[in-house]
């Protein structure tokens, strides 16, 4: 799946209504350190210290902005921050070879997406109440909802902390639909297809919207803007029902329509910055990447929520932060990430970075208040759902699920049989 980078925010009244303030020091650090040896995991048996050395896993292609964050805890605290920017195609890879080795860093970057699967490795410290009292950040009150706590307990343990959140809205250029006579971004998948087509209809090469090959996760969302789910009553994986039927029908009618690309590697900021492909969905970081490569697009395009099915969820996304269980610095990892959760940092984090925050205190924050697009951001938050903590929902069956659509709308495989055979390969799997 394509990284995700996120991005910013603003009128939050929608979001400050579910939100309660929340602002601890972004520079708090514990003031009774936990008295107990740092054993959880790892091989000292000495109290640690706050400061020390420390190394981070962050995934991304650099670890420049990263490092510009934690200045001010290195100088707060007198810590070393080393930070180690792993590329996401290689994540996998080095996690599980850091298991294997035992040798993690003291802190680590956790998609949500993965984060069934770092829990079962047994390799991240569990953070429960009693660990994580001294510090006040990490309460789970501290963050939006649906993302924190329990929200994210796998087997009832939690063993991280949100750090940026993600939500897919609805990017639209309002230049080339107005061109077309489309005044009105659509609000329903319907709605969507019909503008898409005519969108479309501008010429070769011009489609009207673009689906990601590679992206689990819009499936998913149609079906739940179709008001169904794909985890049923007993908690595991069922695609075998009327809504998924529905979300099947948007995904493959769009094809269907030849309003889509079919091109696997098709690339959507181009795409969407060309005007080829003028409607997707895509995260907040999809909008710094049009701004840095299309500034002079200001004003030709717009954001909104994901069009409704009977309901407009959408996807709730990011990553997470994790202690590692063999780290040697146990409480400098957890102040540091103490640090990282103060709505303070988590602001500053907007400002150099464009990731949109976790803690209810940054959200109400002016900085990001401020940002008209942050308010499409708040707001589709409000109707934002995690995906089913499935162990390796990425390589199995999310892979799965987005295998058999494509092989549908590209190969042209029979679609009943198809479906039967992801109903037969997923049903039963434990969605939590």
């Amino acid at each position: 799946m394509k990284p995700p980078r996120w991005l910013a925010l603003s009128a939050i009244a929608l979001v400050s209504v579910q939100l309660a303030a929340c602002s601890p020091s972004a520079t708090s650090t514990p003031t009774d350190k936990p008295s107990t040896p740092a054993t959880d995991g790892g091989g000292s048996s000495e109290p640690a210290k706050p400061g020390g050395n420390l190394t981070v896993w962050v995934m991304g292609d650099s670890s420049a902005h990263f490092d510009q964050l934690v200045d001010g805890f290195e100088k707060e605290t007198g810590a070393t921050v080393e930070t180690v920017a792993i590329p996401w195609d290689a994540v996998d890879q080095k996690f599980t070879t850091a298991v294997a080795s035992g040798d993690g860093p003291d802190l680590i970057q956790i998609g949500l997406s993965k984060l069934r699967t770092y829990a079962d490795s047994g390799a991240l410290m569990t953070l429960d109440e009693a660990t994580v009292a001294d510090y006040p950040n990490l309460a789970a009150s501290n963050f939006i909802d649906g993302v924190a706590g329990d929200a994210t307990a796998v087997e009832g343990k939690v063993v991280s902390m949100p750090w940026v959140s993600d939500t897919r809205v609805l990017f639209y250029r309002t230049d080339i639909l107005e061109a077309a006579g489309i005044k009105e971004p659509p609000a329903t998948w319907d709605q969507l297809r019909a503008d898409a087509k005519t969108l479309a209809a501008r010429g070769d090469g011009q489609y009207g919207y673009y689906i990601p090959q590679w992206d689990s996760a819009l499936p998913v969302a149609m079906t739940w803007s179709q008001g169904g789910d794909i985890v049923a009553d007993d908690g595991t994986i069922n695609f075998d029902t009327p809504a998924f039927a529905k979300a099947v029908d948007v995904y493959t009618g769009l094809y269907a329509d030849k309003s889509v690309p079919t091109n696997g590697d098709f690339d959507q900021t181009q795409g969407f910055i060309s005007g080829a492909a003028p409607m997707l969905v895509s995260g907040p970081y999809l909008a710094a990447s049009i701004k840095d490569a299309a500034p002079e697009l200001d004003g030709k395009w717009n954001v909104t929520t994901i069009p409704a099915g009977t309901q407009a969820t959408s996807l709730l996304a990011g990553s997470n932060l994790g202690v590692w269980g063999g780290t040697d610095n146990k409480d400098g990892a957890l102040a540091l990430l103490n640090y990282l959760s103060a709505p303070e940092t988590q602001v500053q984090w907007f400002e150099i970075d464009g990731q949109l925050p976790t803690a209810k205190g940054a959200l109400e924050d002016a900085k990001l208040t401020a940002d008209p697009l942050v308010a499409v951001y708040s707001k589709q938050l409000q109707d934002a759902r995690l995906l089913p903590l499935v162990p390796n929902w990425d390589g199995e069956t999310g892979k799965a699920m987005l295998d058999s659509l494509n092989a549908i709308v590209l190969t042209g495989a029979d679609r009943d049989s198809t479906l039967k055979a992801l109903f037969d390969a997923t049903a039963g799997t434990p969605a939590r």
